[in-house]
């Protein structure tokens, strides 16, 4: 190729060769590293999904101690009727809502973590869904746990299969969980977001067709270099026709038309496609509920939960069912009592969701005392850290040290094996 020819071709290609797409030249770029790989044994690790519930859900409401009478006597309003709950265990039952949570216990695809909080809790919701995020009660923390996690496995530039990174399914900026020392993540809310362009960020077919073109040529002569760049190109371009298909072929019936629904299945799309990320993020909000939180919550946990339901169906019917674990946690719970608008107000200690196949099903840890409270709210029996300690080390492979600032018990959420 003359050397006019291959710059207009670096330029047609709209960096591929450096980054393979504008807009997004990290995900390509492992993309293009993780396509050789693919198919080998191994060649598929383990996925987390974080659904992260803005506004401090009513773990009280969620999970519910329906024999003690102090939950009664401080919630003459709120109180759900036991007849009413979906039995977990001889004293606790879920909200009516949460009809498909409760089937995931029964196939034994959910961990219940009660009583979850950190020391001297803080209900402020930035404040504290930051210390959730980052892991840290360090004031002014920039990196999250989940963004050093990416960070810690990608260290040594590999280009291995198990090198994916991170994605932000939804509106706006990505979270600080997904900050890592090297930047920020992106944001998509369609599938067809992630697909690569070849200029400036528009498809243009013909374009198009002659860097593919190029890319086919094997074994034509030309510079190591050269061909470097054709094989970043077949790969990317493989890897992106692939989405392309998905989005085509589809066919998921089942998920609820809810704006968590539809996230979780474009999750669902993007494993299917194959896509390197071994962590997505998504986030439910609405839990705010200082007033008439009666029906406002059972709409959210009817949502939350019908969402769960169909995702794991949906893996298990796709054959991913065993390497996705998909975490879901709230800032806060809700202080103890009711306030007068019927309602509650921002307390501490909560309940988190662990949910797949791999999970160490039922609940876990204890149930925190309704009677010995911290200024009226719950006091933690679980630190949060002790949740992302276990799923470092047992799922995601990554050594906790290198992510988490000091060492903590270890909760085993995930099977052995």
């Amino acid at each position: 190729m003359m050397a006019g020819s291959r710059r207009a071709f670096l330029r047609g290609m709209g960096g591929v060769a450096c980054g393979l797409s504008v807009g997004m030249p990290v995900v390509w770029e492992r993309v293009a590293r993780a396509a050789p790989n693919a198919a080998r044994p191994g060649g598929r690790p383990t996925v987390l999904v974080v659904v992260q519930l803005n506004g401090g859900n009513d773990g009280l409401n969620t999970v519910i101690p329906a024999g003690d009478p102090t939950y009664r006597a401080a919630r003459p309003q709120l109180a759900l009727a036991r007849s009413a709950g979906l039995s977990l265990t001889a004293d606790l039952m879920f909200h009516p809502a949460c009809r498909g949570l409760a089937g995931l216990l029964e196939r034994q695809q959910l961990g219940v973590v009660l009583g979850v909080g950190y020391p001297q809790p803080n209900r402020s919701h930035f404040v504290s869904m930051d210390i959730w995020n980052s892991a840290s009660v360090v004031e002014g923390e920039s990196t999250g746990w989940l963004g050093r996690a990416v960070d810690a496995w990608s260290a040594n530039g590999s280009g291995e299969v198990g090198l994916g990174g991170s994605l932000h399914v939804g509106a706006g900026e990505a979270p600080l969980a997904l900050e890592s020392p090297r930047g920020k993540t992106f944001s998509l809310q369609r599938l067809d977001d992630y697909r690569l362009k070849v200029a400036e960020g528009k498809d243009d077919p013909a374009r198009r067709l002659a860097i593919q073109g190029f890319a086919a040529r094997r074994g034509s002569g030309g510079s190591a270099m050269l061909e470097r760049i054709r094989q970043s190109a077949r790969e990317a371009y493989d890897s992106s026709e692939r989405i392309a298909r998905v989005a085509r072929e589809s066919n998921r019936a089942g998920y609820p038309a809810t704006e968590l629904g539809q996230r979780l299945k474009l999750i669902a799309q993007l494993l299917e496609s194959e896509i390197p990320e071994r962590v997505y993020y998504t986030t439910q909000d609405g839990y705010d509920t200082h007033a008439s939180q009666l029906p406002a919550h059972a709409g959210l946990l009817t949502e939350l939960s019908d969402a769960l339901a169909a995702f794991q169906k949906d893996l298990e019917a796709m054959g991913q069912a065993e390497r996705v674990v998909t975490l879901v946690f709230s800032e806060f719970g809700r202080r103890v009592a009711e306030n007068a608008s019927a309602g509650t107000d921002h307390g501490a200690a909560s309940t988190l969701f662990l949910v797949g196949s791999p999970v160490v099903a039922g609940p876990v840890g204890r149930y925190p005392s309704l009677t010995d409270l911290d200024d009226g709210d719950l006091k933690h029996t679980v630190d949060f850290r002790s949740v992302y300690q276990g799923l470092l080390a047992d799922w995601l492979g990554v050594e906790p040290q290198r992510v988490l600032e000091s060492e903590f018990a270890a909760l085993r959420v995930v099977r052995e094996g």
